[in-house]
Parts: structure tokens; sequence; C-alpha cells
């Protein structure tokens, strides 16, 4: 008979944890890309290039929902967003859906310059939201998809 050591799985995860224990946040991430996700989420995570620093127009946009930038967003803050961006994005209001989408270009166009700086911006490790939207959009990029 074998002795198997049973282990218990803590979903919540702590502000004060450390990067072995962001599995259980990061999964909300990838949870949220395998359910219905919008064509227009697709299609910019497929498009993921390197782009500049938001203009002054998309932060007024981000302001206008209450939405930190990337770099001081936490994962649980962008996992949030990403809720009501999948929302919006499928919503019947016509400037609510086009907002929507513009929000995920600027969330995009954020995680890509995080990433072409080589993280350089993010100076704190609690705003780590960059890790959920790269997830999301791995998540729901076609060129990540399994082979059919």
């Amino acid at each position: 008979m074998l002795n198997k050591k049973i282990e218990t799985v803590n979903p919540i995860q702590s502000t004060l944890s450390t990067d072995d224990d962001t599995f259980t946040a990061l999964s909300t991430s990838a949870l949220l890309a395998k359910s219905s996700v919008p064509y227009s989420h697709r299609r910019i995570a497929d498009n993921y290039v390197i782009i500049s620093e938001l203009n002054n127009s998309e932060l007024q946009l981000l302001k206008k929902y209450d939405f930190n930038t990337l770099e001081f967003s936490t994962i649980k803050q962008i996992n949030d967003e990403l809720v009501y961006l999948k929302k919006w994005s499928m919503s019947n209001n016509e400037l609510l859906r086009k907002d929507a989408d513009q929000l995920m270009q600027i969330r995009c166009k954020e995680l890509k310059y995080i990433v072409a700086s080589r993280y350089a911006n993010v100076t704190n490790e609690l705003y780590n939201g960059y890790k959920a939207l790269e997830r999301y959009f791995e998540e729901i990029s076609k060129f990540n998809s399994p082979i059919s």
C-alpha cells in the first residue's frame, strides 16, 4: 500500500504571495480565456506586436472607466477588467462595444510596451497585472491553440 500525502490547494492568492504562488491567480486569466471570448479580443491577441507608450486620449479613456495603467494594476484588477470588457464587447450598446474594444487595444499596447522595455516599467511586484493580460492573450490567440 502506498502512502499518499494529501495537499490542500488554496485558490486565493495573498497580495504578499511569492512568484511561486501566482498559479492560482493567473489560472483565473486562463479560465476567462476558455469561456466565450469576443472576436475583437482574439484579433487583438493575434496581432500582438511591439508598439509605443500611450497617448493622452488613450489615458483619458482608461480614466473614463476608472482603470489604472497596466503597470499600476494587480492581477485581480486586470481579471476583473477582462470580465467587464468581455461583457461590454458583446453589448447591444454600440458606444460601449466600441470603448471596450478600444480599451482592449490600449491594454495590448501597454503590454507590448512593458514587454519591449523588458519589464523595466514594472517597479513593484504587487502591480503584476500584466501577467494576467499576457496569460489571457496566450490562451485566446490562435497561434497558441492546439492543432486540431
